[in-house]
């Protein structure tokens, strides 16, 4: 008897493709809640693996018998022995390849565009956990942004296109998942930036990120220009990249507008994430492409997959920009908040360096969806 298999990589496609799958998910009813595949013609069926231990005859007529059939649990075991038991039962299963936990680390790279001077710009979109990070690429040289910590991506999809990685930077000290910046630089030597009001704590070197950096890769005249732009954090701090694309951080969302309060602080950034978003960003062209450092929910993503819009288009239809009531708008962004993410104070203790938890614990941290924005 033959199991089939499927990667995160392989669920990805059917997700930008907008493919039928069916998706039966083992694990606990809580966690299957609060976090799960999603795609827009996916649907489920959630039983915990241990209601199936005596055989899965009674949720056959559950399970349709025309569509590819998704198994998938925490770390893959639970999810192959009930695809073996659905096998035997003549359905076409496959298992999820590393369950949950490959899920959340896969990353999707995705080109956004060329450049005007030969470069190029890359999305990598995390699709389980909902993060965004880029690379910018001219003449051999690359700039790393927001990259989460499966570094190996990044180092090899760099050398695959010829590139060597000379910057890294975060646009803020994250809060929702563990950066990738520090170790990057130091297994490639580049230059690791961040933003220096976020970075009173951390326990290593870097270079201060400051409005106004303007810092070119390459020979070309490509820019990476810094543009302070406080809410999310103290520090957050956009990009204007080739004068075409704004890098927004967990500033500004396709969908939603960044939360304040990561940092216990969401009275005291209100203010700043305001007038970024309605004074900073108003005096921007409307031109810009928004590229943020996550998106929300799977609707957000374009036909390619990737996830950006332009910025005159955010200011007619994103609702968290459209709030002419001061009062109104410090409502939203301290009342009507998600959950916080999973461990934020250990993962924001990580990215400063002042912990240094192992591999699965890090795995364990980042668990759930993607929370930085206000509902």
């Amino acid at each position: 008897m033959t199991i089939n298999v499927m990667t995160s990589g392989e669920v990805t496609k059917k997700v930008y493709n907008r493919e039928e799958l069916f998706i039966l998910d083992v694990r606990n009813q809580s966690d299957f809640q609060d976090w799960k595949i999603e795609g827009a013609n996916f649907s489920y069926l959630n039983i915990p693996y241990f209601e199936l231990l005596d055989g899965v005859e009674e949720i056959l007529g559950e399970i349709p018998a025309d569509k590819n059939i998704l198994v998938t649990c925490a770390k893959e075991g639970s999810s192959v022995m009930v695809a073996e038991m659905l096998s035997e039962a003549g359905l076409n299963v496959f298992y999820l390849e590393g369950g949950m936990k490959a899920w959340s680390e896969h990353l999707e790279p995705v080109k956004i565009a060329d450049l005007t001077d030969g470069g190029q710009i890359y999305q990598f979109v995390r699709i389980g956990k909902g993060c965004l990070s880029y690379m910018v690429v001219s003449n051999g040289e690359a700039a790393l942004i927001d990259a989460t910590r499966m570094t190996d991506v990044y180092i090899d999809f760099a050398k695959r296109i010829g590139a060597t990685i000379k910057h890294v930077f975060d646009t803020h000290l994250h809060a929702d998942h563990i950066s990738g910046g520090r170790s990057i630089a130091q297994k490639t030597g580049a230059t690791y930036w961040l933003p220096p009001k976020d970075a009173t704590e951390v326990t290593f070197k870097y270079s201060p990120l400051e409005d106004g950096n303007d810092v070119s890769i390459g020979h070309t005249t490509i820019q990476i220009q810094a543009l302070y732009s406080p809410g999310h954090t103290i520090g957050s701090t956009s990009f204007v990249v080739d004068q075409k694309f704004l890098l927004s951080g967990d500033i500004l969302f396709v969908d939603s507008i960044g939360r304040p309060d990561l940092a216990g602080k969401a009275e005291d950034w209100v203010s700043d994430l305001r007038e970024t978003l309605y004074s900073r960003y108003k005096e921007l062209s409307g031109e810009l492409i928004v590229l943020p450092a996550h998106f929300m929910i799977i609707d957000e993503l374009n036909e390619d997959g990737s996830v950006s819009e332009k910025l005159g288009t955010l200011f007619e239809k994103n609702h968290g920009l459209n709030i002419a009531d001061e009062s109104k708008f410090r409502s939203l962004v301290t009342e009507n908040l998600p959950p916080q993410p999973n461990a934020y104070q250990e993962i924001r203790e990580t990215n400063m360096g002042k912990i240094n938890p192992d591999i699965d614990k890090q795995r364990e941290m980042e668990i759930g969806p993607n929370r930085c924005a206000v509902r």
